[in-house]
Formats: C-alpha cells, sequence, structure tokens
C-alpha cells in the first residue's frame, strides 16, 4: 500500500504549494493562465517527445492494451451517451469522457506502478495509447468545437498537426519507429524543459482551487458525479470484466490492468480544459474528487488481486 499512499501524497503536496501561492498571490493574477500555456504549449510535448522517443513500442500490440482500449472505450462511450442525451455540448462532453476514462499515467500511474507492481514499465501501454490515440483525438474534437471551427476545411483537416501536444507525442513515436537518436545536445534541453510539465500542471491546479466552492455541488453536479463514478468504479470493473471473460488474464497480468485502470483522471485534463475555456469546473473538481476515491479503490483492488 506503500505505493498507494506515496503517488497520492506527493501530488497533494505540490497543489497545496499551488494553492498557497494563488491565496498569497504570488504569481498576480494571470498565474494559473501562464502556468497551463506553458504546460500545454512548451513543457507538456517536451516531456511527451521525449518520453515516446524512448519508448519500446512493441508495447502497443500487447494484449494488456487492448483491454486499456476497450475498458477506456466503454467509459467514455457511457458519457457521450448520458452527454448527448442531456444536451450537454460537444465541448464538455469531450472533457466529461475525458475525465471518465483518462488516467493519470505520469505522475501517479509512475510511482504506483513501482511501489505496487514492482515495474514502471507496465504503464507504457497506457501512456502511449493516451499520448498516441486518445489525446489526438480528443483535442481535435476540442479544436474543431470552438469558435474558431469556420474556417477552411483544409485547415480543420490539418487540426492535429497544429496542435502541441499531439505533434510532440507524434514525433516521439516517429522517432522511436524509426530507430533515429536524438543527439544529446538536442535531448538533454528537451528533457529539462519537459521536467517542468508535471510542477506547472499541479501548481496551476491547486492556484484554481482558491475561491472554488466545495466540489460536485454547482451546476456541473450531474457530469461531475457521473464521470467520478464511471473512472473510480466503472472503468476498473470494465477492465476487470474484459481481462477475465474475454483475454483469460489472471494472476499479476489481470492485477496490472485493473490497477492502472482504476488511477483517477490525469491533472492535464483541467490544462486541456483551461486551454480551451469549456468545462473547466468540470475538469477541476472530476480530477480532484476521482484522485480522492481513488485512495481507498487501489487498496481494494490490490489487496484482493495482489
Amino acid at each position: 500500500m506503500q505505493g498507494v499512499l506515496t503517488g497520492f501524497a506527493v501530488i497533494a503536496v505540490v497543489i497545496g504549494v499551488g494553492y498557497v501561492i494563488g491565496r498569497r498571490g504570488h504569481l498576480g493574477d494571470n498565474g494559473r493562465e501562464v502556468l497551463t500555456k506553458l504546460a500545454f504549449h512548451v513543457a507538456s510535448p517536451a516531456l511527451l517527445f521525449t518520453t515516446l522517443a524512448q519508448a519500446d513500442l512493441s508495447v502497443v500490440f500487447s494484449g494488456r492494451l487492448l483491454v486499456t482500449a476497450m475498458s477506456t472505450a466503454a467509459a467514455a462511450g457511457v458519457f457521450v451517451a448520458v452527454g448527448v442525451v442531456r444536451r450537454w455540448g460537444l465541448g464538455r462532453t469531450t472533457i466529461g469522457a475525458l475525465c471518465s476514462s483518462y488516467v493519470n499515467s505520469g505522475n501517479l500511474g509512475i510511482p504506483i506502478a513501482v511501489y505496487v507492481l514492482g515495474d514502471a514499465s507496465l504503464v507504457a501501454p497506457v501512456l502511449l495509447f493516451q499520448q498516441i490515440m486518445v489525446t489526438p483525438i480528443a483535442l481535435t474534437v476540442l479544436d474543431l468545437s470552438g469558435e474558431g471551427d469556420k474556417g477552411p476545411l483544409w485547415r480543420r483537416l490539418i487540426t492535429p498537426l497544429r496542435n502541441p501536444i499531439a505533434v510532440g507525442s507524434l514525433s516521439g513515436v516517429v522517432v522511436s519507429a524509426t530507430g533515429l537518436r536524438v543527439p544529446g545536445p538536442v535531448l538533454d534541453p528537451l528533457q529539462l524543459i519537459g521536467g517542468m510539465s508535471v510542477p506547472a500542471v499541479l501548481l496551476a491546479f491547486g492556484i484554481s482551487l482558491c475561491g472554488s466552492s466545495l466540489p460536485g455541488r454547482g451546476a456541473d453536479r450531474a457530469p461531475v458525479l457521473l464521470s467520478v463514478a464511471l473512472k473510480a468504479v466503472g472503468q476498473p470493473l470494465a477492465a476487470w470484466a474484459l481481462a477475465v471473460g474475454a483475454f483469460g488474464l489472471h494472476g499479476a497480468p489481470l492485477l496490472d490492468v485493473v490497477v492502472t485502470s482504476a488511477l483517477p483522471a490525469a491533472q492535464n485534463l483541467f490544462t486541456y480544459a483551461s486551454r480551451y475555456r469549456v468545462g473547466e469546473t468540470l475538469a477541476r473538481e472530476s480530477v480532484l474528487l476521482s484522485t480522492i476515491a481513488a485512495v481507498p479503490v487501489l487498496v481494494v483492488v490490490a489487496a484482493l488481486l495482489g
């Protein structure tokens, strides 16, 4: 259980620092916006490029990845279906679907993989799937759902190529797939810049909590509670059912896919919501509540399947 508690403690401390910074106004009125733009346009693309450029892409074709992909689609699909019926809007529904299925595979998934599963590389399939497939698709939808989606058709078709997150991810995949070696003088500065990504996201998230009401009580109560229920309970249950019923997994492989599916919603979803100015409250409250809910869920999963 040490891995679960350690991972959450690290995140809580950095978010708390962001909250204090916001309360005291050390970064001014635009501190959160600056940190968000830094993470979205500079640090996160650098982090994703350096991570994926050195990744083993053979994990993309593993059975565990299929379980991850299918459980992700199941959780997101339920939210989308409800969002369409309730008419929550394309952008808001997209953010909610991400909060229901997009796990924190980086700054929380890695320490939990080390301490609970015994191998940090076990989160690689989730990281690759989310950055190669889910992120470009979701950000393209958010791009096209905004006010600027009335331009020429050719410009709308190349939307993924204009998104820094997608460009960083896809560029890293190309480098890894072709076996190219990034020279040290190029890779080292990118790694240094990428190191700012997670702290910037967590600090911006902490600043955003200043003056916020208690989560799950405002106008976004229904989508927040739905996304948290799907993320904390629905997705790990779907992963367990698929792993056992469709792929015959048991033992350590079963524990791996269920634990990674039970991780909470990633903090960078708030960055995406802030960047596109849609569903910001939904993203903030969903991330916060799913992170809290994930602690007992992960403890139970580790106890039952470990």
